[in-house]
Formats: C-alpha cells, structure tokens, sequence
C-alpha cells in the first residue's frame, strides 16, 4: 500500500496524534531520568547515551563510532567521555586494527550500571504490556522493530538528497 493512497493517508493521519503522544512520553516524562534515579546514577543525558551505546553494542567502539549513533560530533562526545573516565565507567583500550587509535570500553562498574538502567526500563515497560497477551506483545515487538528500521533507512535516504 502506497502512502499516497486515500486510506493510507487516513490511516497515517489517525495514528500521527498516538506517534507524536508516544515521543512526548518518552521525551517529556523525564523517563530515563527517572530510571537513572531509580538507580543510583548521576549522569547526564549525553553520558547515559554513551553508557547505553557501548552496552547496546557489547563492544568497544572509536569515538566517531560512538558520535554517529548519538547523531552527535566527535567533540562532543570526547567531552563527555572525559567525565566517564573520570568516574570509571568508561576506559581507553588499543585499538587492536590501528595502533594510533583508542577505543572506548565500558568498565565493570560501567556495564553494571547499565545492566541496572535497562533493567529498571524492561521493568517499567513489562509493567505498562502487564495487561497484554503474549500473541499482542509478539506482534507489538515486530512491528515497532520493522516501523523503526525502515523509518530509520528512509530519513537516511532523505538526508543523503538533502
């Protein structure tokens, strides 16, 4: 089904309000603010999306790696990473494909940390689909995953034109 066809449209334009509902939520309700009180953490939005990066991936990873999946500059992230460091929940290793580069790592305290984080989320959002059939989660899961990727590839694509 095209997303020019009359129904499409309708469709879109009945779920635009619930999307645009969703973003706040996560956004606005300090959500992951919350979680990082829930345990312990004092960080700020930036260094939990470094922390949630590498733990995301399970690997070390270049700085620019890190910047492209915050959609952020080198810099930025170098800064907070000083900070990480600082506080151990991050660490430089060799990078073993090019001796004049360093990778970031989580330290044990970092991963621990982030353990607890997601921990705390899956939680939350097991608690929010309590009410659900195990058939209606499979079919949410799926769904929200292809919405996502393919979102993801077409504002690539539109970025790439622009």
């Amino acid at each position: 089904m095209g997303a020019t066809e009359p129904d499409a449209a309708s469709e879109l334009r009945s779920v635009l309000p619930r999307l645009m509902q969703l973003g706040n939520l996560m956004n606005r309700s300090g959500l992951g603010e919350r979680a990082l009180k829930s345990v312990g953490a004092d960080l700020d939005r930036p260094g939990l999306s470094i922390i949630m990066a590498l733990h995301m991936t399970g690997k070390a990873m270049r700085v620019g790696e890190i910047a492209d999946r915050m959609q952020v500059a080198g810099p930025h992230v170098t800064r907070h990473l000083h900070i990480l460091e600082r506080r151990k929940l991050v660490s430089g290793v060799p990078d073993p494909d090019d001796r004049r580069a360093r990778l970031v790592e989580l330290t044990p305290d970092g991963a621990e940390l982030a353990d607890r984080y997601v921990s705390t989320l899956l939680g939350w959002f097991g608690e929010a689909l309590s009410g659900w059939s195990a058939e209606d989660r499979r079919t949410f899961f799926d769904l929200l995953l292809r919405f996502t990727d393919d979102l993801a590839v077409f504002l690539s694509a539109k970025t790439e034109e622009d």
